[in-house]
């Protein structure tokens, strides 16, 4: 009979059963039922029922949420056990999406592909751009090494102003209206909290060059909708590209869609394909880990929630 500290709990049971196979692959044996000192939680929309499991196993001393955004979870962290996310695993994949929509829009990529008839030269080069990347976590990271080869002068806005690999500066949050100016990018790449949810209104937007393209692959909720809908209807930024809305998903319909000015992708900076390997590899390390009383991957901050 394989020890408590050797069984990890998989549930909801029947829910991506690849974790399953990560938790085996790690050196533990996964289980539905009965008691387990650690759980990987396969369900992203059901706290209450973590909680319920955490209420009657108290001795659950390590959580794991494989996936990245655990705002659906803050109100069940706390200091009793050790958790764990999938915060970093998709940091390179949403980092060459955040590029790939920073391209098509400063290289007027939506005005040539809705186009109908020989369009005249429209665009801006990212190469030497002012690029300022809201973030400062591992997609901000990743996106900073893709930068540079094109010798972007790169603003890092963060939590404190600890100096971040390969930015040219790094400023704090409380600064991020002076960096808008004299942006031509802007990257949101940030955790959803209180402080980050609406962060850019329509004052915030209007504080953005005539021809400053602002992209998002972090949370949909970051921009406030309506106010983007204004700004871009108007022309007074660039654009937008966006991989992820509010809400979401975006309702047919919905002005964005149909905005010249505004790049939509379906918040496929990383898709089931991407995801599942990178996460089984940091469920099965994880678990390694855990078994051999090692630093844990992708602590969640319970204070901060993320």
């Amino acid at each position: 009979m394989a020890t408590d500290a050797a069984r990890i709990l998989v549930l909801p049971a029947g829910g991506r059963p690849w974790l399953a196979d990560a938790v085996r692959a790690g050196g533990a044996e996964p289980v539905t039922e009965g008691r387990a000192s650690a759980v990987v939680w396969t369900d992203p929309k059901d706290p209450a029922g973590l909680r319920r499991l955490l209420d009657e196993q108290p001795d659950i001393d390590w959580v794991q949420l494989p996936w990245a955004g655990i705002e659906p979870y803050v109100d069940v962290l706390d200091h009793d056990r050790r958790w764990t996310c999938g915060k970093g695993v998709y940091a390179d994949p949403v980092a060459e999406q955040a590029l790939m929509l920073a391209l098509a829009g400063l290289r007027g990529m939506g005005t040539y592909a809705r186009a109908t008839t020989w369009e005249g030269p429209i665009g801006r080069n990212l190469l030497g751009a002012r690029v300022v990347v809201v973030g400062g976590g591992g997609i901000s990271e990743s996106l900073v090494r893709l930068l540079e080869p094109f010798g972007c002068e790169i603003v890092v806005v963060r939590r404190t102003e600890q100096p971040f690999p390969g930015a040219t500066r790094t400023v704090t949050q409380q600064h991020l209206d002076d960096e808008l100016p004299d942006a031509d990018l802007v990257v949101l790449a940030v955790a959803l909290t209180p402080e980050t949810e609406g962060l850019f209104d329509a004052r915030r937007l209007r504080l953005l060059p005539s021809h400053a393209w602002i992209v998002n692959v972090a949370r949909g909720r970051h921009i406030v909708t309506d106010d983007l809908v204004e700004v871009l209807a108007e022309g007074a930024i660039g654009g937008a590209g966006l991989d992820v809305v509010d809400p979401e998903p975006l309702p047919d319909g919905h002005p964005l869609w149909t905005l010249p000015n505004c790049f939509i992708t379906p918040h496929v900076g990383n898709t089931p394909e991407m995801a599942v390997p990178l996460l089984s590899a940091r469920v099965r390390e994880n678990v390694r880990r855990y078994l051999a009383g090692e630093e844990l991957l992708g602590p969640v901050d319970v204070d901060a929630g993320y």
